[in-house]
C-alpha cells in the first residue's frame, strides 16, 4: 500500500491540476489574438530586412560584374600586348640587318656595270642575297614601293625637290636613294626619296 500511496503522489505532483491547465489554455488564446496584430509588425520588418538583402545583393551582383568585366578586359589588353611584342621582338636586328641588305642590292647592281667578274660570281651573290632576303621577308619584312607613287609622308622621306619633267610627275616620286622597310604592316625604315615639284 505504501508503495500505491507513492506512485499516487508522484501522479499528482507529475501531472497538472485542471485548473492550470485551464489558465495554461486561456493564455495561449490571449497570445494569440495579441499575434496577429504583432506579426503585422514581424512582417513588415521582416520585408524591410529581405528587401534590403536583395537592394545588398543586386549591388553585390553589379559590383561583381563590373570587376570581372574589368579583369576580362585586362586579360584580353595584356594578351594582345604580348602578341604586339612578339610581333615586333625582331624589329631591332631586322634594322640593323637592313644595310647589309643594302650592300647586296649595291654589289648586284655593280656586277651589271663591270664585266671583268665572272657570271658565277654574280650568281652567286644574287643566290646569297634572295635567300637572305627570303628569311627576312619570312620574319615579315616588306620592301615598300616607291617608284612612281604619290609622296606620303606616312612611308617616305624627302631628301630633295627637283622640278618635274611632267605634270604629272609633280606630287610624285622621281627616285628612291635608300629603300623603306615594312615589318608585319609597321614602318621600320622610311623610304628616302628625290619628289617632283
Amino acid at each position: 500500500m505504501i508503495g500505491k500511496r507513492k506512485k499516487e503522489e508522484k501522479r499528482s505532483t507529475d501531472s497538472p491540476d485542471i485548473e492550470e491547465i485551464g489558465q495554461e489554455t486561456g493564455e495561449e488564446q490571449e497570445n494569440q489574438e495579441n499575434a496577429p496584430s504583432g506579426s503585422k509588425n514581424g512582417n513588415d520588418s521582416e520585408t524591410a530586412s529581405a528587401q534590403g538583402f536583395n537592394e545588398q545583393i543586386t549591388e553585390l551582383n553589379d559590383k561583381y560584374l563590373r570587376l570581372y568585366s574589368e579583369f576580362d578586359n585586362y586579360r584580353k589588353r595584356t594578351l594582345k600586348e604580348k602578341i604586339e611584342l612578339n610581333k615586333y621582338a625582331s624589329a631591332d636586328i631586322i634594322t640593323k640587318l637592313l644595310p647589309v641588305l643594302d650592300d647586296f642590292e649595291r654589289a648586284i647592281r655593280a656586277f651589271d656595270v663591270t664585266t671583268d667578274v665572272g657570271k658565277s660570281l654574280k650568281e652567286g651573290v644574287i643566290l646569297i642575297f634572295n635567300k637572305f632576303f627570303s628569311i627576312l621577308n619570312q620574319q615579315g619584312l616588306e620592301q615598300m614601293r616607291t617608284a612612281g607613287e604619290s609622296f606620303d609622308t606616312d612611308f617616305h622621306e624627302a631628301i630633295t625637290n627637283i622640278p618635274a619633267a611632267t605634270p604629272a610627275q609633280k606630287g610624285k616620286i622621281v627616285d628612291e636613294v635608300e629603300k623603306g622597310y615594312l615589318l608585319n604592316g609597321k614602318v621600320i625604315r622610311y623610304a628616302k626619296v628625290v619628289v617632283g615639284s
